[in-house]
């Protein structure tokens, strides 16, 4: 989903091969061995394994709305956001919302730390309406798609909670045209077939 926002944004046109995981395509594993999404080839032939690596590189080719020039703070304290996301935040994320894959794990005692980074979000967004400043930026756009999947874990228990702006923010991201273009479904991509064009020119 990350990937898709900043191949968007940049207007960086690509091949899109929707893959389905239980059905990987060789092609796939040939290129990327590891087996998940999203991978991206570039035309000299490197490959990118990391959402968050492909949002760097097309925000490096052309970054309209300046997300990697955040209008408070700097790229290292994003990044540094966006490092506990996907670290520490993710980790109970994934035990919180898949409790069933992990041995002698209580969802609700992961919920309950994850809640820690969502409570430090809602204070961040006490003051802005982004996480650094008045408009979008990079961690804006990196972190949403995890507190989305946290938040439809259980949506019922995260709208009690109280944090209202962390939950304007993400409705706002839920509401928005680019999440509603990326979120577009595409058919199983086939060997033999062309992938159609992404985003579309």
């Amino acid at each position: 989903m990350r990937a898709r926002l900043a191949l968007s944004i940049s207007h960086q046109v690509c091949e899109l091969r929707e893959v389905v995981l239980r059905d990987k395509p060789q092609a796939m594993l040939d290129i990327s061995p590891k087996g998940t999404v999203p991978v991206l080839v570039d035309l000299d032939g490197s490959v990118l394994e990391e959402s968050l690596d492909i949002m760097l590189w097309a925000l490096g080719k052309n970054d309209p709305e300046a997300w990697l020039k955040p209008e408070q703070g700097s790229m290292a304290t994003m990044q540094a956001l966006i490092a506990e996301c996907d670290g520490f935040f993710k980790y109970h994320l994934d035990r919180y919302k898949y409790a069933q894959r992990y041995e002698n794990t209580d969802a609700r005692q992961h919920r309950a730390a994850g809640s820690r980074f969502l409570e430090k979000l809602n204070q961040q967004l006490n003051q802005t309406p982004y996480l650094f400043g008045e408009r979008v930026s990079l961690a804006d756009r990196a972190i949403a798609p995890f507190v989305r999947q946290f938040a439809n874990a259980d949506r019922a228990w995260f709208d009690q909670q109280p944090w209202s702006d962390l939950q304007d923010w993400l409705t706002n991201f839920l509401n928005s045209g680019i999440f509603h273009q990326i979120m577009e479904k595409y058919p199983q991509w086939q060997s033999d077939t062309v992938g159609p064009l992404f985003p579309t020119p």
